[in-house]
């Protein structure tokens, strides 16, 4: 039975080595409720200040998966416990800030162990299996879990500790009665209580506690930074601190970084400038850190990151996929790319379809980078037109900033990785390796066949809005039609995008309806119609053209949209000539103005009259004419994004136009 915040479970179990450590495992706090990022294990030194040069923490992994083996070490070098003989390790959500830092949600819940031994992280590379050579100390643990006999006798345990259920507000503590016996240690699940002894005793330390009124402050802004001490100082406290954070500097503000809490007092206050300069430098993150404190100190928060909000953005000569344009950008397509393709249809021997894939899966040209060089290829490609510090979210049609890419299992308000063709459809992965950020010029080698690449190809993932990602899920398009009361702007996006990937890899297709075998997505219908009604713009253009820079291809169905309807539409089975891409037509050209419009639409292009048919955002057909060249078109439509097909001499485009 579980009583909160009580004595919960005392397991005594016999440890070989426990009773003449000089460093023990104190306290374990291996799942915390929702995101984990207050996870924390804590130290003791019977010895105030003692040195952890020669000791490594080590974390075991219990699960059959596991294997009994290591799946995290800390090397201990350089640091030393504090005046009560404690060194708490920790990520900086962890209150009081840890003396090590470590990434949040790193500890496993279990069953697995933590184990303490002398030498160097080393020794135990990740896989290591677990040993009682050098072993110091060590502790078995489970959330709710199975046993792990297995890892128990490895350490040399007889048992393991029940820290609670899953999302747990309690920690493993350790007591030592002191009687140097077996029965001396016990271990009791209770609150937790990070820097403080487990049994009340030891130094209290006088906690700083730093804020801030805001977490974002616009450039030329000013602001105070306040410290408050849990208790009046006895002497005058010296508190030194630093904002520098990777392009934050001295440079971009002014201000005192060192101030005084005067004896008897348990406050003091700063205040910071922000610089506003005329670079366009992005949003930027600046990071207070308190420096050392006495040792009758302790920081209860740190490293509190600020947003500088940089008013300097640049915008694009070219609009958002909501307010579209289109021919400014230009394809950079190298001269010749599409050639081998002309002169074949799907029923020649070499089809239309193989002579795409053999230039955009071409192993001798085309590149495969890694999941996380995405968020970089995606802070370029999917940038806002009309705000260089964002990127353009797909379903839900606006700005956010770069800044807000999610890090935690916490998704509300940021953005993230969208696979438009989605993982568990298509049956793709990633790797560890696919966690480094390693740039344009480190890349695997790719073909047909690698289809684990899709996970991180650049052309079918979209920077997308985190809770809206979760709930499109895996369906399939047709299932999901975007949030409701927006305009659609990215349907046409993402049937080029998945179609594109059905060329690129083999093993995935476009079917019709809704397929549940795994490499197949749906509904083509739907993206077809998708395709049409909503054809490239100019922001399409310029990621097809950023994503090319990074992987040496194209998404071919961006720079020839008309080559859809030869593989899947009503050209199927036709012979396919470069010259009678639509591209040619948009070149000729066609234009419709003004746009926004109020009530008359005017078509300008090179030839004498064009058939115009008005569409809603959802495809419904509204209004049709044939117009004269620049001549009105009178419409009566309410505000929102509309479409108008525009035919002329067997040629057909279609545009997107706002009405206000």
């Amino acid at each position: 039975m579980k009583i909160k915040s009580t004595l919960v479970i005392i397991v005594f179990f016999f440890i070989s080595v426990c009773f003449s450590q000089t460093v023990v495992i104190n306290e374990l706090d291996s799942d915390t409720p929702s995101i984990d990022d207050k996870e924390f294990i804590e130290l003791l030194s019977n010895i105030p200040n003692f040195s952890l040069d020669g000791y490594v923490l080590v974390f075991f992994n219990g699960s059959t998966n596991g294997a009994d083996s290591s799946y995290l070490t800390i090397d201990l070098s350089g640091y030393t416990t504090d005046v009560n003989g404690l060194l708490l390790i920790g990520s900086n959500a962890v209150v009081p800030t840890p003396q090590l830092l470590i990434a949040p949600n790193l500890i496993q819940n279990g069953p697995d162990a933590v184990a303490l031994f002398t030498g160097t992280a080393e020794d135990f590379p990740e896989g290591t299996l677990a040993t009682t050579t050098n072993l110091v100390d060590a502790l078995a643990y489970e959330t709710g879990s199975a046993e792990a006999q297995s890892l128990w006798a490895l350490l040399g345990l007889s048992g393991q500790v029940i820290e609670g259920p899953n999302n747990n507000t309690d920690s493993i503590q350790r007591f030592d009665d002191g009687l140097g016996n077996p029965d001396s240690i016990s271990y009791l699940a209770t609150i937790p209580t990070p820097r403080a002894l487990n049994d009340g005793s030891g130094i209290i330390l006088n906690g700083i506690l730093t804020t801030v009124s805001q977490a974002q402050y616009d450039e030329g802004m000013a602001f105070d930074i306040t410290f408050t001490s849990e208790q009046n100082v006895t002497s005058d406290l010296n508190i030194n601190f630093s904002l520098n954070n990777q392009g934050f500097n001295t440079s971009d503000y002014t201000g005192n970084t060192s101030v005084i809490i005067p004896s008897g007092f348990n406050t003091v206050s700063t205040t910071i400038t922000l610089i506003d300069d005329i670079l366009d430098e992005g949003d930027e993150v600046l990071k207070i850190s308190i420096s050392t404190l006495p040792t009758e100190y302790l920081r209860l928060n740190n490293n509190l990151e600020i947003r500088v909000v940089d008013n300097d953005f640049t915008m694009a000569p070219f609009g958002t996929p909501l307010y579209p344009t289109t021919g400014i950008v230009a394809s950079t397509q190298p001269t010749g790319y599409y050639d081998s393709i002309n002169g074949l249809s799907n029923t020649t021997p070499t089809t239309l379809e193989q002579g795409l894939q053999n230039i955009i899966a071409n192993p001798a040209i085309v590149r495969a980078q890694t999941y996380a060089d995405v968020i970089d290829i995606l802070e370029e490609a999917d940038q806002n037109p009309a705000n260089s510090n964002e990127v353009w979210l797909l379903y839900t049609e606006q700005g956010r900033a770069k800044l807000d890419i999610q890090t935690t299992s916490n998704n509300a308000g940021t953005w993230n990785r969208e696979h438009t063709f989605p993982r568990s459809l298509a049956g793709y992965n990633s790797i560890d390796l696919d966690e480094i950020r390693d740039g344009k010029d480190v890349f695997w080698i790719t073909k047909a066949d690698s289809l684990r690449h899709g996970n991180s190809d650049a052309h079918a993932l979209r920077a997308a809005d985190g809770p809206e990602n979760s709930s499109r899920n895996n369906q399939h398009y047709g299932q999901y039609n975007g949030p409701s009361g927006t305009a659609g702007s990215f349907k046409g996006d993402v049937a080029r995008s998945v179609l594109y990937m059905q060329i690129r890899y083999n093993g995935l297709s476009i079917e019709n309806g809704f397929p549940s075998t795994q490499g197949q997505m749906g509904d083509l219908v739907t993206l077809l119609d998708w395709h049409r009604n909503d054809p490239p713009d100019d922001f399409e253009m310029n990621r097809n053209n950023i994503v090319y820079e990074w992987q040496f291809n194209r998404n071919p169905f961006i720079d020839m949209p008309e080559l859809v309807e030869y593989i899947w539409g009503n050209q199927a089975g036709m012979v396919w000539d470069n010259s009678l891409s639509v591209s040619d037509f948009s070149v000729e050209t066609i234009k419709i103005y003004p746009n926004p419009i109020n009530d008359q639409l005017f078509i300008s292009g090179k030839n004498n009259e064009y058939n115009v048919v008005i569409f809603s955002s959802d495809g419904r057909k509204l209004q049709s004419k044939t117009l004269k060249n620049n001549s009105p078109f009178n419409l009566d439509l309410a505000t929102g994004l509309y479409y108008a097909r525009i035919s002329s001499e067997g040629k057909t485009e279609t545009k997107k136009f706002l009405v206000r």
